[in-house]
């Protein structure tokens, strides 16, 4: 690394000089790591790395030269090694600092190694860097022998990242290493699933000795505003990011709450969405409990139906009252079958799975077909004491004059606050109060439900009504916006809760 020489700032013709965290926790373990192979030849051991940093840690630096090392000093022939970015803009940024190393580089120029516009080549061995963006962009029958990912979280799906690491089986040590800063918290993106897959890897939960990883953060409960908590995120702090970088950061979220999100993830690598969550993952997964449908059969329900648009999710949600306070909670989701691969897109590949486990049913075609819709609604009115089913007049179709005349409870609930605060203020409160032992809102841990749960934005009136804002929702939440139309038609045939001040007197603690 040292061969290489900075090309920008006050450091500009220096030694590129890891730094010691680089050192520590990125180059001594990947590359110090060995074992013999089958014939006996030192061989890394690890195969993929996962580094998760604020902004600001040089890490764009130390992936350039790294993919450098990699394809001119590894010692393989032929090697191909990737730089791949989330699109053809992030493409410059990627390799335009490998190139301008290469260039500056006397030990590379010395050895024949020649900088082009989208590829640097050492034309003597066949070994070549090239930036990728696009599937289209990779080598026709590729064989990669490392690859360099920035920023995971930027990447819209796992396609690009999954044909450049399925492209390296062919080679003796490949290596694939990804850093990026926190992604907004999006439960089912391909960062999501790296991430959880590195902490499950560093809990134990899974064995994988070809893999490492490394996340640098701070704890939710930390004080983002003291420098202990700047340190314990920053690995290089304070040389980079600076003090007086981080405190100006720092008093812009404390003056404007519209950066906070932004300053907790980048310079303190929290997951955290821009916008304030109404409700929290822990605490919908806290009640997730056990539903069994096949002892619901009798019971009385009161039900929400979300039917979109033809072409995209339907949600029915059925709510059971029970004798605890709160409720079981069982949803129905249809898409059409057409709409399938972009929604795994969406979700990285989580919809097929959601389909094969039952979560989710498709209807052939491009649209949903309400068919299924309305023999599924018969066959629940049948098995379940259904008292009432609400739905959105303003999106009504002949689905529900087909319902009407089959008998179903239709209810019109208006889709204003004064209709919808009250029952999605009741579903956080039943949330916040639930426990593991007893949920309030027990729905069974619905996968296809928690990803909704989790791209829920809510749009509120000066009075402080809340109703869900499918215009500023990070992505679906049909379901949620079935189960608060469920909750409204319930909380209308429930007694009101009484206040403990009403009843238990004065109280002194």
């Amino acid at each position: 690394m040292r061969l290489l020489r900075h090309t920008q700032g006050k450091w500009a013709g220096r030694p590129l000089d890891p730094a010691p965290w680089q050192v520590a926790h990125l180059i001594a373990p990947v590359f110090g790591w060995c074992a013999p192979d089958d014939d006996g030849d030192l061989q890394r051991i690890i195969r993929q790395v996962y580094v998760d940093v604020p902004r600001k840690a040089g890490k764009t630096t130390i992936v350039s030269g790294l993919l450098l090392y990699l394809s001119f000093a590894d010692r393989e022939p032929g090697a191909q090694v990737l730089a791949v970015a989330a699109s053809k803009d992030q493409a410059g940024h990627v390799f335009k600092p490998a190139k301008l190393l290469a260039e500056h580089s006397p030990a590379l120029k010395d050895a024949g190694v020649k900088s082009r516009q989208y590829e640097i080549q050492h034309p003597g061995s066949g070994s070549f860097m090239k930036v990728v963006a696009s599937i289209g962009d990779l080598l026709h029958g590729a064989n990669v022998h490392a690859a360099g990912i920035d920023e995971l979280h930027a990447h819209k799906n796992g396609s690009v990242v999954e044909a450049v690491e399925t492209g390296t089986v062919a080679r003796s040590q490949p290596l694939v290493l990804i850093i990026t800063t926190a992604d907004d918290g999006k439960p089912e993106s391909v960062y999501a699933h790296k991430r959880r897959y590195a902490e499950q890897v560093a809990d134990r939960t899974i064995a994988d000795t070809a893999f490492f990883g490394v996340v640098f953060a701070a704890d939710p409960e930390d004080d983002p505003f003291s420098p202990a908590t700047w340190a314990k995120a920053n690995p290089g702090y304070p040389i980079t990011p600076t003090r007086s970088a981080l405190e100006a950061a720092a008093t812009r979220a404390k003056n404007d709450p519209a950066d906070l999100g932004s300053f907790l993830r980048l310079h303190l690598g929290i997951r955290t969405k821009q916008t304030t969550r109404y409700l929290e993952l822990p605490e919908w997964d806290r009640n997730a409990g056990m539903v069994d449908e096949s002892k619901l059969a009798g019971k009385v329900v009161y039900g929400g139906l979300d039917l979109g648009s033809t072409s995209d999710l339907t949600s029915l949600c059925w709510v059971f009252p029970d004798d605890a306070g709160g409720f079981q909670v069982l949803w129905r989701f249809w898409a059409p079958e057409d709409r399938i691969a972009d929604l795994d897109k969406r979700t990285n590949r989580s919809a097929s799975a959601w389909k094969r486990q039952g979560w989710l049913r498709s209807t052939s075609g491009n649209v949903t077909d309400y068919d299924f819709v309305q023999a599924q609604i018969e066959k629940d009115l049948d098995t379940f004491q259904v008292k009432e089913l609400g739905y959105d007049p303003w999106n009504a179709t002949d689905l529900t004059n087909r319902l009407t005349t089959a008998g179903a409870p239709l209810v019109e609930v208006r889709q204003g606050y004064g209709s919808l605060s009250p029952p999605l203020k009741e579903v956080k409160r039943l949330l916040m109060q639930g426990t593991v032992k007893v949920p309030l809102l027990r729905h069974g841990g619905n996968p296809v439900a928690r990803w909704m749960v989790d791209n829920l934005a809510v749009a509120m009136d000066p009075s402080g009504n809340v109703k869900p804002d499918k215009s500023t929702a990070f992505d679906k939440i049909d379901g949620v916006s079935a189960l608060t139309t469920a909750m409204a038609r319930a909380m209308h045939h429930q007694p009101p809760r009484v206040s403990a001040y009403e009843t238990d007197g004065l109280m002194i603690v």
